[in-house]
Parts: structure tokens; sequence; C-alpha cells
């Protein structure tokens, strides 16, 4: 008789056990995928860090009451969920510690992006990746930038110049990424873009390598305010190179003063002699002279095919196209001598 009771007994207490077992799952559960009212924030998980003190750095941020005895037994049931990984996290407003656990564990690492904008010369670039406090800063001096990097064939050159070999784009990364592997990934996708485009030029563009199309693609990029307009200017430039003439063009001019330049173009400047100076100099400088666009490279390989040799800036980002020296003159007067008086 008293082993009867004994067994009713000991189901009792097992059912109490279960019960509380149970009850204990679900509030360990039920406190990880509770909501909280918090904003949106961004997480750093740095190497070494464990899941505890990391719960407890979420309890806190998600003003959640810390719990750490049902954070042991959801942890237990949970063991997958525990393996986090370093890295930056964007966290959104109103989640829970669940997510955020699973989001860490699967090493969901927020995307950052940085966009290098065409048209910016190298050391602009430079600059704007050394200002980057989500990259790691491990770029050596500008000026050994191009000894530094494995150059690829389309941009070698005598001087030792990176400018225009770059491809301008929005470049995505993760916390702490090489600021150096955003200028080799840029390098990398120009080889990719020049290769596959040199073989679509005009076969009768004075150009010979691709590094001259980079050159008179940089040129275009700089003289461009419409993007509708890029094939005209590089129609402009061909026809001017096809006539042995001089390009004659400021940006040229203004980039071989480089940082004395104060925004005002003189007449000794224009008298000087530079490798830069396109009113001294016949043919292309000695390198590109910014970061030119795909767009800018295309125009520079296909251009318009037009008469015109002439244009002159109409003040609004237009141009003024001229067939002749007189057509020119006279738009000169149009738009630039009496813009002054």
């Amino acid at each position: 008789m008293w082993i009867k009771r004994f067994l009713i007994t000991l189901f009792v207490f097992c059912l109490f056990g279960l019960g509380a077992i149970y009850f204990l799952v679900k509030s360990a559960e039920q406190q990880m995928s509770l909501s909280a009212q918090n904003d949106a924030f961004i997480l750093q998980v740095k190497k070494g860090e464990n899941a505890f003190s990391l719960y407890s750095t979420l309890s806190t941020k998600l003003n959640l009451e810390t719990n750490k005895h049902l954070f042991k037994l959801w942890s237990r049931l949970n063991r997958d969920k525990l393996l986090i990984k370093k890295g930056v996290y964007q966290i959104d407003a109103d989640t829970n510690l669940a997510s955020v656990f699973q989001m860490v564990s699967e090493g969901k690492t927020k995307q950052f992006s940085v966009t290098l904008v065409e048209g910016h010369t190298l050391k602009q670039w430079y600059k704007q990746l050394s200002l980057t406090d989500s990259l790691y800063q491990d770029m050596p001096a500008v000026e050994v930038l191009f000894s530094s990097m494995s150059v690829h064939t389309f941009c070698k050159n005598e001087h030792s110049s990176l400018e225009g070999c770059l491809l301008p784009d929005t470049y995505y990364y993760s916390y702490e990424d090489s600021a150096l592997s955003i200028l080799i990934r840029a390098h990398d996708a120009m080889k990719s873009y020049i290769e596959d485009t040199w073989q679509q030029r005009f076969q009768d563009v004075l150009l010979n390598t691709p590094y001259e199309a980079l050159i008179l693609a940089s040129i275009v990029e700089k003289e461009t305010g419409l993007a509708s307009e890029r094939g005209l200017i590089a129609g402009v430039f061909a026809n001017r190179l096809q006539k042995n003439m001089r390009l004659q063009t400021d940006p040229t001019v203004i980039y071989g003063i480089g940082d004395a330049f104060d925004g005002n173009i003189t007449r000794k400047h224009l008298r000087t002699t530079t490798p830069y100076n396109t009113y001294r100099i016949k043919g292309l400088p000695i390198t590109p002279i910014a970061m030119p666009s795909r767009e800018s490279i295309m125009a520079a390989l296909r251009p318009a095919l037009t008469e015109y040799i002439y244009f002159v800036s109409k003040g609004d980002g237009s141009h003024q196209f001229s067939e002749t020296l007189d057509e020119h003159n006279t738009a000169v007067r149009r738009y630039q001598l009496g813009r002054k008086q």
C-alpha cells in the first residue's frame, strides 16, 4: 500500500517539477522576446566579449530588468545563439533580446558605405577616406600610394601616378575594414571597366592606350556640367586632336597649378608652360587630372560625331558649341564678356 502512495506522491512531485520547468522556460522565452520601447542604436561587439556580458549591455540599452537566471536557462536551450561574432550592428527600434542575439550569432553586421565622387582628385579621395572613422587607417602617404599598391598594367606610367586609375562608385564595407582596401577595390573595378570599354572604342580615335583614354576622360569629366553634353565635349577634343590643335582646356591648367590655385586663372597661368598646360603643349597632359566616371570614359572612347571644335560655358552648366573661330568669338562675347560686364 505504501508503495502505491509513494508512486502517487512521486508522480505529483514530477508534475509540479515539470510544471515549474515549463514555467521557467516560458518566462525565459518571454523575457528574451519581449519588445522594448527603445530607439535604434549602434551596438559594437568587441573581440573576446561573451554572451553574458553582451546580455548585461543589452538589458541596459533596451531598458529591460535583468534576470540572469532566466537568461542562463534560455542560453542552455539556445546554444547556437551564444557564438557571438565581433563587429558593429544596427539595432532597430523596439527590438528584443532574442532577435539581437540571433543577429549577432549570424554575424549580420552593419554595412557602411563611402561614395567616391567622379571628378574629384586622388588627394580629395585620400582625405575623405582618412577622415572616415569606421575604416581602419592603413593608407601610406598619398605620395607613395602608387608604389605601395599592385598597380595593373592599364595604369602603368613613368610618373607613378594613380590619378584617374580608380573608378568612382559607392563602396560598401564592414566596420574597421581597411581604408587601403577601398582604393584597391576601386583600382580593380577600373581595370575591369577600362579593359571592357577599350574593346568598344571607335577605331579612328587618336588614343593609343587605355591610359590615354583615362587622361582624355578625366578632362571630359571636369569640363562637363550637363551629362547630355559629355559626348559633344569629347567630340570637340577628338576633333582638336585630329587637327593637331591644342586642347586649351582650363581644368588641366588648374591641375598643374596644384594647391597654389586660388580659384582664379590668370594670364600668367595660361602662359606658363607645365606638363598640364594644354594652352602651351599639344596633345594630352602627362596624367589624368581627376577620377573619370564610366560615362566620361565611354564618351572619350566613343565621342559624338560632330564638326564642333570650340565650346564656351553659358554660365548655367551648359555650353555653346561652335565650328568656326568667328562663331566661337561671338559666343565668348555673349556668354563670357557680357556676363563679366
